[in-house]
């Protein structure tokens, strides 16, 4: 549900409020290489409910299969696929609209590291797509990731 101060209604929003489905991901290597993690369609999704709490999913698609049938028994490779081809997280996220910073205060993710931490992005709205960004200085090689989600009324 998208009121006056939601994504959609003006440039600077005060709420994500809604899903969001992911168009794209990628990123800009030190060198200006540009690469695709998630592939050149990844599947996501990003949810927020009006009190700010998200869950975000992120998985490359036609991620191979565990070859066993059991996530038990997986070889090195097929863990090393599942973990790299997917990124999910949830917790709070807050809107710095002045600033243009979103904060996401993750509580649980699929990388450990990430729990009990905040995550500043800067963020731009523009004709339906919300696109936010890692700075390079996170990754600590000079790489800058972006994530660009539309919003889905359905």
């Amino acid at each position: 549900m998208m009121g006056s101060d939601t994504i959609g209604a003006q440039d600077q929003p005060t709420s994500l409020e809604g899903t969001w489905v992911m168009t794209s991901a990628y990123e800009i290597l030190a060198d200006g290489t540009r690469v695709t993690n998630y592939g050149e369609h990844p599947n996501g999704l990003l949810m927020v409910d009006k009190n700010g709490r998200y869950s975000v999913q992120i998985f490359r698609p036609n991620r191979p299969r565990f070859i066993a049938k059991d996530k038990t028994k997986g070889t090195p490779e097929e863990y090393r696929q599942a973990v790299l081809g997917s990124s999910t997280h949830t917790g709070k996220v807050v809107i710095e609209s002045l600033k243009g910073k979103l904060i996401f205060q993750i509580e649980t993710a699929s990388y450990a590291n990430w729990e009990g931490t905040e995550q500043i992005r800067d963020y731009t709205f523009k004709d339906g797509f919300l696109t936010y960004q890692v700075p390079a200085g996170a990754s600590g090689n000079g790489t800058i990731a972006y994530s660009i989600w539309q919003y889905s009324s359905n």
